[in-house]
């Protein structure tokens, strides 16, 4: 009889049943705690259902609740039990009943014996690892907690704050360092007995009774005391994400439990039917299997913690809403906005459609409706054209927009006239590659012939929020990639400037386009601004526009050979 096993067990009295059962099968004799919370019903019921069993045993029953002395209390009765009824065992293993043998017992119990004075415990100083998840590291030490954290929580929290504005720091126990480690651990007989059995063992339980989560410290700090052997590593496979929670194995993890080559594994979920079918079958079927070594499957588990915190790029999921805080870019790949493209030029979005093979939206946030490509209601994804449903999250909205359409490249005309929202979100953005003409909205408004009176307040209005973007883009920190031009500069290079858009979106240098957008004719343009100027309103985000008259572009039916520095039509 080479070890025993202590089964914490709470809920899901069938599986612990099967494992009892199990645990038995392999010649182990096992000493099982119930939680006394479990209603008489459901214990007697459970009790009855292992009785034929003549190696097992119940201990005396005591609450026991997350992160309080009780989980030590019943774990100290059952090893008592243990170690009095059953004097052959050599070591002690302690599971629970979530914790699924994962290879034959026979292998455990060879392998224990072959290191008849090696203690199994996770065992490391608060100053040596960065476990602890919520604050609490050396405090759990030299603070009270007499109220539990699930039930009491703002009681919890607000006695531990009025302890540190008083100052309030326990002394630990004179010749003690605190410990922490993993609470599922395999002592040998002479470790555990030196435990229970040690004179100053009151003062230690009176001390370790109001530590926080004294399961993860009591034994891994008092077992530094009476061990000859220890091996600061656990024999039960036990994972947790960011938040100190344990991660749950099911049916899916079948092969990775496997590969793992530990002997135990928690936490299983209770309906992982063909885990515990596989695991809990004749050990024969089995072949022997190497050292235990979780660091196989480790890299699996921290790519899992990388896709819980930080998701995929672009992608809104139920696990991770986009939060701030973070700074991974908001949208799958690189897209592109342009802001006075579309007024400055007739059939710029066909054109640059053509010129580039991207595709080529609308005003994707005006505010009457989404303008999609070739006047679409809906696009991939199910995205409807609807502004109320676009405004309700449009983050989410270009988030999905981009991800449902990778492998495309993305364009989308912006001006001060749509809804501004999602300002903010893409000068943050590092995949948005944002191309202004600063005062480009003025055109339409000239092109109307409307009074100076008539539009004078929406000019002055657009300019407004116009600023505010333009403040945006130049602001520190920003992660867009950002052109920025005004009317006045951009008239007099256009073809250059295009070309270095162009060339931009293809990743590289591209040759001069065959054929060149036509822009809108401004004659009279420069006197339009004069008007506005001699109303009171100087359109300053125009820039120093020409009083000429001349352009410096074809306009009207002049072809692009007219044009400086363009190039012919195919």
């Amino acid at each position: 009889m080479s070890f025993g096993v202590i089964l914490l067990v709470h809920a899901d009295f069938d599986r612990a049943a099967q494992l009892v059962r199990h645990w038995a099968r392999g010649g182990c004799p096992v000493v099982i705690h119930v939680d006394r919370r479990v209603k008489p019903a459901r214990f007697d019921a459970f009790a009855k259902a292992v009785a034929d069993l003549p190696d097992v045993l119940l201990s005396s029953r005591t609450a026991c609740e997350w992160g309080t002395w009780g989980l030590v209390a019943a774990t100290q009765r059952a090893a008592e039990l243990m170690l009095l009824r059953f004097p052959g065992v050599g070591h002690v293993y302690l599971a629970s009943g979530s914790c699924l043998p994962l290879r034959p017992v026979r292998e455990l119990v060879d392998y224990l014996a072959a290191r008849p004075d090696t203690d199994f415990i996770e065992s490391a100083t608060t100053s040596d690892v960065a476990w602890p998840v919520g604050g609490l590291d050396t405090e759990r030490f030299t603070l009270r907690f007499p109220f539990p954290w699930k039930r009491y929580r703002r009681l919890f929290n607000g006695y531990v704050r009025w302890q540190r504005r008083l100052g309030v720091s326990r002394r630990v126990p004179g010749g003690l360092v605190p410990h922490m480690g993993s609470q599922w651990w395999c002592l040998t007989r002479a470790t555990l007995s030196g435990i229970l059995t040690d004179p100053a063992r009151a003062r230690y339980d009176r001390y370790f009774r109001r530590v926080w989560i004294p399961d993860e410290s009591y034994f891994q700090t008092l077992a530094r005391q009476h061990a000859r052997v220890i091996e600061s590593r656990s024999l039960t496979l036990s994972k947790f994400d960011f938040q100190g929670k344990p991660h749950v194995f099911y049916d899916d993890h079948l092969q990775l439990l496997r590969r793992s080559d530990c002997f135990v594994a928690r936490k299983i979920w209770p309906r992982a039917d063909k885990l515990y079918a596989a695991f809990l079958k004749d050990p024969d079927s089995f072949a022997p299997r190497a050292e235990p070594s979780p660091g196989r499957i480790d890299r699996v588990f921290s790519k899992a913690v990388d896709r819980r915190i930080r998701g995929r790029r672009g992608l809104l999921m139920q696990s991770r809403f986009p939060d701030g805080r973070r700074s991974d870019p908001m949208t799958a790949q690189p897209f592109s906005v342009f802001q006075g493209f579309a007024e400055l030029f007739d059939g710029f979005e066909p054109w640059l459609a053509r010129t580039t093979d991207a595709r080529v939206h609308g005003h994707l946030f005006a505010r009457d409706r989404v303008q999609f490509n070739d006047d679409q209601g809906t696009m991939a994804g199910g995205l409807s054209d609807g502004a109320a449903l676009r405004d309700y999250d449009p983050e989410g909205f270009l988030m999905s927009l981009i991800w449902n359409t990778r492998g495309e490249h993305q364009c989308f005309q912006f001006s001060p006239d749509d809804a501004q929202a999602i300002a903010p979100r893409l000068a943050r953005d590092p995949n948005a590659q944002i191309s202004v003409i600063s005062g480009a909205w003025t055109v339409p408004l000239f092109l109307s012939r409307a009074q100076i009176p008539v539009i004078r307040k929406k000019v002055a209005h657009l300019q407004r929020v116009e600023t505010a973007y333009l403040g945006l883009l130049r602001a520190p920190g920003v992660k867009a990639r950002a052109r920025i031009w005004t009317l006045a500069e951009f008239v007099e290079a256009p073809m250059e400037h295009l070309h270095t858009i162009l060339s931009e979106m293809g990743g590289g240098r591209v040759p001069p386009p065959m054929e060149v957008p036509r822009m809108v004719d401004l004659t009279g343009f420069d006197r339009f601004l004069q008007d506005l100027k001699n109303q009171g309103l100087h359109p300053h985000v125009v820039g120093d526009f020409p009083t000429t008259g001349s352009s410096g572009w074809p306009s009207g039916d002049t072809s692009a050979e007219e044009s400086p520095g363009s190039v012919a039509h195919s």
